[in-house]
């Protein structure tokens, strides 16, 4: 492997501030990140990312060296070509920021483009960071698409490299393989190497995954203030999620196929959750089914809908 080092620089300035900030409370920052490139349903990672850097304010700690990372014929940026001459280039970014919460406690937040090379030298570049300012946990978000309707709770799948990471979280999936992401290396590789590492990937419905979906991004947000005690201002969030709410169920009320497809999904989910005796996905018990018990009864209630039919 070349040396992870070369890909990426560090503002010396900013840097003296993290390391002050961790001599004088005895350990780093948390790391937050969410780039993109792979499945993020509803922007959550995106918005998540935005809402970070515009409401809590960034400076900039590290920069990846994109043009090393990325493949620019497979996922080419966009230029504004203006009646005569080129006039913008929409130049991508990977980057780690230090961010203030609500409390001044500081954070990084990685974000910008998915690298689409050399995906081992940049995780250990992450990792370098990681233990060049000492983070103690390290924290992904994104999106995926369910067959959820927009009308219940948002529900999280939460994943970590010590089951104690997320032991007060619900399990919904057994064992699955999926395409790879660098996020998913990134927190293999950090658990590996002995640090912890988690990620939160929000469902959202599926016929709303291309669209931005404020609500995916407050309820990754929630779970890292749960998971690190930060105060991320996603009270900010919530009008453009009450607007989003109001223009689709108008799409909804003008579309009978639409309608109908979230009705069924509707009743599918409510006979599901009246099935293992709970009226909400997200209630709290003492005793949450393991992935296999609701796997198991899900194919067990799908099932005797098939036999009903």
């Amino acid at each position: 492997m070349l040396d992870p080092s070369e890909i990426y620089d560090v503002d010396p300035q900013v840097a003296a501030e993290v390391d002050a900030r961790g001599a004088t409370v005895g350990s780093g920052p948390v790391l937050v990140h969410a780039v993109r490139g792979f499945v993020d349903a509803g922007q959550a990672g995106q918005l998540a990312a935005e809402h970070l850097t515009e409401q809590l304010g960034s400076r900039r700690l590290v920069t990846f060296d994109v043009d090393q990372l990325m493949d620019y014929r497979s996922r080419r940026p966009a230029m504004t070509f203006d009646s005569t001459t080129w006039t913008s280039y929409d130049e991508p970014e990977l980057a780690v920021d230090l961010v203030e919460d609500e409390q001044g406690v500081p954070f990084l937040l990685l974000h910008g483009t998915e690298p689409d090379v050399q995906w081992e030298r940049y995780v250990a570049a992450v990792r370098q960071v990681v233990e060049r300012f000492d983070v103690p946990l390290t924290i992904g978000l994104h999106g995926i698409p369910m067959g959820l309707p927009h009308t219940r709770p948002v529900s999280v799948t939460a994943h970590g490299t010590r089951p104690e990471l997320v032991a007060d979280q619900p399990a919904w999936f057994g064992t699955v393989q999926v395409p790879a992401s660098a996020q998913a290396l990134l927190e293999y590789r950090l658990g590996q190497s002995g640090h912890d590492a988690m990620g939160f990937a929000v469902h959202v419905p599926h016929y709303l995954s291309q669209s931005p979906f404020p609500q995916a991004a407050i309820a990754a947000l929630g779970r890292v203030e749960r998971a690190t005690g930060l105060q991320l201002k996603v009270g900010a969030l919530e009008s453009a999620a009450h607007e989003t709410m109001r223009q689709i169920d108008e799409q909804v009320a003008g579309s009978e196929e639409v309608a109908s497809l979230v009705h069924a999904l509707e009743e599918q989910y409510d006979a599901f959750t009246r099935s293992i005796g709970r009226t909400n996905l997200l209630a709290s018990t003492d005793e949450l089914p393991t992935a296999d018990e609701l796997g198991a009864e899900f194919e067990r209630f799908l099932a005797e809908q098939s036999d009903e039919g």
